[in-house]
């Protein structure tokens, strides 16, 4: 895939601004049962900044000139009153299995066989008993809904390793390195938490008889947050065979937005170089009143504060050093691209070449586009899990942006069936990357 070029969506667009009469109520003005599409824009200029001000849900740039904007009928017929000339790129819900076939299921699954946040609790409940001397639970935080006492979830995530004294323990000490991998912040992104899944399985069951697990788990703690934003995954499983369009966590303490609007963003919410993103508290990008607000992101930061020492100074232009440890990615869809460091803003890393390295060897099975913002999605982001990882702590981050635009295994709700098929095997090698990578990562 070629690199595409970024488009500056930037929240504070002065020039060519929409009319305000029309801007009103762009991104609600859809009817709760239209079936949403996934509609290519033609855009010139700052009209990709004026769709986002505008509160449309902007998906990424299209690469030729064009973005992808998420919506039914009325919002296509917004758009063109707008001047724009939107044609249909892909549907969003996909082929389902048979009535048989989905009969077969599991009752804690939604949408051809995607797991619930219950049914991702009890699988690392399961793990953990079934593998004493290599899975280690933890609570690592609290979703907004908890905090609030109206249901609502933990942050759990596991640890495996080969155990030995002092292993998987929440200490910046360990003798052995860390690769973290965390998945669903952003919770209709649904496949990733299935990868996730998929990534505890493979090692828990293969530490027997895979030499490369056993390598991994001999040397390495692999800890999984497989679901980040349980409140927001509730809402996308409470849609069944049409999932809701969830992105946020479930936050209404702002706006008075309704349906999927609500909640902030909380890959925009991080404490490092936060607040360039959404003030508009219904935009899907909304980066809240002040940074770190979520108790999900203040979990998973003091998470990371737990386990990674600091290995780099506190300037933007100071490297982490050659010797520092551990790797983390999070997983999101869709775009077939593996992102470094930095998104907040277009100038490259002081540990870019080295982060662009590793980027390549996850990228070996899976053809992926290694690059910054610019070379991927098409937009900056601030506030993101990866620059605070990496702008913090000096740990290697990366965001893997999973599968395509469309078709089948296309766009936010993929066909079940693709996980096995097609995401698995691309992605079991970049995990694997990440993970024997954990002890140097900037000597690849």
């Amino acid at each position: 895939m070629a690199p595409r070029s970024l488009l500056r969506i930037a929240l504070g667009v002065t020039a060519l601004l929409l009319p305000a009469a029309v801007l009103g109520g762009a991104a609600a003005a859809t009817p709760g049962d239209d079936t949403p599409l996934m509609w290519r824009v033609p855009v010139t200029g700052n009209q990709a900044a004026q769709l986002v001000s505008a509160g449309f849900d902007v998906a990424e740039s299209g690469g030729d000139g064009s973005v992808f904007v998420v919506g039914n009928q009325t919002t296509a017929t917004v758009l063109r009153q707008l001047g724009y000339q939107p044609t249909v790129h892909d549907t969003i819900y996909k082929d389902l299995p048979s009535a048989a076939e989905q009969r077969s299921l599991a009752g804690d699954t939604f949408y051809g066989g995607y797991h619930t946040v219950p049914a991702q609790e009890a699988h690392l409940r399961q793990v953990a008993s079934a593998h004493p001397d290599l899975a280690t639970t933890y609570d690592v935080g609290d979703s907004w809904l908890k905090t609030k006492s109206k249901g609502g979830h933990d942050i759990q995530a596991i640890c495996l390793t080969k155990k030995q004294s002092g292993d998987c323990e929440l200490t910046t000490n360990s003798k052995k390195p860390k690769f973290v991998l965390i998945a669903q912040i952003h919770a209709r992104e649904i496949a990733t938490g299935e990868l996730a899944w998929r990534w505890i399985d493979y090692l828990a069951n293969g530490y027997g008889s895979d030499s490369q697990v056993k390598s991994i788990l001999d040397s390495t703690e692999v800890w999984v947050v497989p679901i980040a934003n349980p409140d927001g995954v509730d809402i996308v499983a409470s849609g069944g065979n049409s999932p809701k369009m969830q992105r946020k966590n479930a936050d209404n303490s702002r706006g008075g937005c309704t349906g999927t609007d609500v909640g902030i963003d909380l890959n925009r919410n991080s404490t490092f170089h936060w607040g360039g993103d959404s003030n508009s508290p219904c935009d899907e990008t909304y980066q809240g009143q002040v940074k770190g607000s979520e108790p999900e992101v203040k979990g998973l930061e003091s998470f990371f504060r737990a386990i990674y020492p600091v290995q780099r100074g506190t300037g933007d232009n100071d490297p982490a050093p050659d010797t520092a440890r551990g790797t983390m990615i999070t997983l999101h869809s869709y775009g077939n691209d593996i992102i470094v460091p930095w998104g907040w803003t277009e100038d490259p890393s002081p540990n870019d070449k080295a982060l662009r390295a590793l980027g390549q060897k996850m990228a070996a099975g899976n053809g992926y586009v290694v690059d910054t913002n610019g070379g991927t999605v098409g937009y900056m982001t601030t506030g993101t899990t990866d620059d605070f990882t990496y702008g913090v702590l000096g740990v290697a981050s990366y965001t893997i942006e999973v599968g395509p635009s469309s078709g089948g295994c296309g766009g936010f709700f993929p066909q079940f069936s693709c996980l096995d098929s097609k995401f698995w095997p691309e992605m079991k090698g970049a995990f694997t990357a990440a993970a024997v990578a954990a002890g140097a990562p900037y000597r690849q």
